[in-house]
């Protein structure tokens, strides 16, 4: 089982590991920084220095039969081989500022509407997030974009913490989407809490504190169904 070095700390973009198991051109290690995707947010890419000399392009990351592997540009580093894997900071970096500024869009609207998530999806820097909203305005846009502005401005503190499923399920707020969709043989669940404003379960990697998402800008709204509305936005420097 790998290690996931990103569930615990973000802010890791070098590290130390052995390749566990090869297939084709991609691996599994021992542990790992690079996010394998999921929740919405893209996986991580970057670089891996072998033991061997050479040097490989992570060009995708995913979760199969419950290890993580790093689809790489070339031949694959044998089994046992010590490599030195690096993340493409910038990429990881904005996905963490527009994942929280996700999480700061949700808290503000649940917080002050009430209203559940229903789907979300990102890219660096840019995000949709849909909720079970009737109606949707410019003037309601704006208002959200105010609300998460201040969040922002607050700086609130990022943690992280591990509940037993059981005890987690305890507490509904803690998923904020319409449909529940933590898997059933999870027995662990990882929750971030940006405190006094949101605290879910989820998976993904945030910043430490509010104030380093930079800026939200609502960019666009839509209906997509009699209660399904969308709000796009796009995540700026302060």
């Amino acid at each position: 089982m790998t290690e996931e070095i990103f569930h615990h700390d973000a802010y890791v973009r070098m590290f130390d590991a052995r390749v566990a198991a090869s297939d084709g051109d991609a691996v599994t290690l021992d542990r790992t920084a690079f996010f394998p995707g999921g929740g919405g947010q893209p996986c991580d890419i970057g670089l891996f220095a072998c033991e061997s000399g050479m040097e490989r392009r992570v060009t995708d990351v995913r979760r199969r039969d419950g290890d993580i592997w790093h689809e790489l540009d070339g031949t694959a580093p044998a089994v046992g081989e010590a490599v030195v894997g690096t993340l493409n900071w910038k990429h990881r970096h904005q996905l963490m500022r527009t994942h929280t500024a996700l999480h700061i869009l949700c808290g503000v609207i649940w917080r002050d509407f009430g209203a559940h998530v229903t789907g979300g999806n990102m890219t660096p820097l840019a995000a949709r997030m849909d909720f079970e909203l009737e109606s949707m305005s410019v003037d309601f846009a704006e208002r959200v974009e105010e609300l998460a502005n201040a969040e922002i401005a607050l700086a609130r503190n990022i943690s992280v913490r591990f509940l037993p499923r059981d005890e987690a399920m305890a507490h509904p707020d803690l998923i904020r989407t319409k449909i529940n969709l933590l898997p059933e043989g999870i027995s662990e669940v990882r929750v971030v809490d940006i405190d006094g404003l949101d605290v879910q379960a989820d998976g993904g990697t945030h910043v430490a504190v509010t104030s380093e998402v930079g800026r939200i800008r609502v960019v666009g709204h839509e209906s997509k169904g009699r209660i399904n509305k969308r709000l796009r936005i796009a995540v700026e420097d302060a």
